[in-house]
């Protein structure tokens, strides 16, 4: 098993033990890769919930460039949705799953087809 595959199966965990959900292992493989070498550093493979700018990073560099989704205050609302689903009180909210939960909020699968 490598790397990758090892952070898939963490974050599978992670969304059935923190986010009460069942992941849809081949999405959050998409997804995974998708944030290309991030997951592999360890501050960038967290998103930190507590900072403004990170949270406007997510905003305009995954929900509206990668998602194609158009700017306004359902934005916030999701990104807050899933912070809340992750846990306000978990300090380490990996992008992966953060950006898995965004996708599956806007039902933007198809971006990963």
């Amino acid at each position: 098993m490598g790397k990758r595959d090892e952070l898939i199966a963490k974050y599978a965990a992670d969304l059935t033990n923190k986010c009460g959900m069942t992941p849809d292992l081949d999405l959050l493989t998409k997804v995974t890769i998708g944030c290309g070498p991030a997951i592999y550093d360890a501050d960038a493979e967290t998103v930190a919930s507590s900072s403004p700018d990170e949270l406007e990073t997510v905003r305009k560099n995954f929900l509206i460039r990668k998602l194609g989704l158009t700017d306004g205050p359902e934005l916030t609302d999701a990104i807050e949705a899933a912070i809340e689903t992750y846990g306000r009180s978990e300090r380490n909210k990996y992008r992966a799953v953060f950006y898995y939960l965004l996708v599956k909020h806007f039902g933007k699968e198809s971006v990963y087809a």
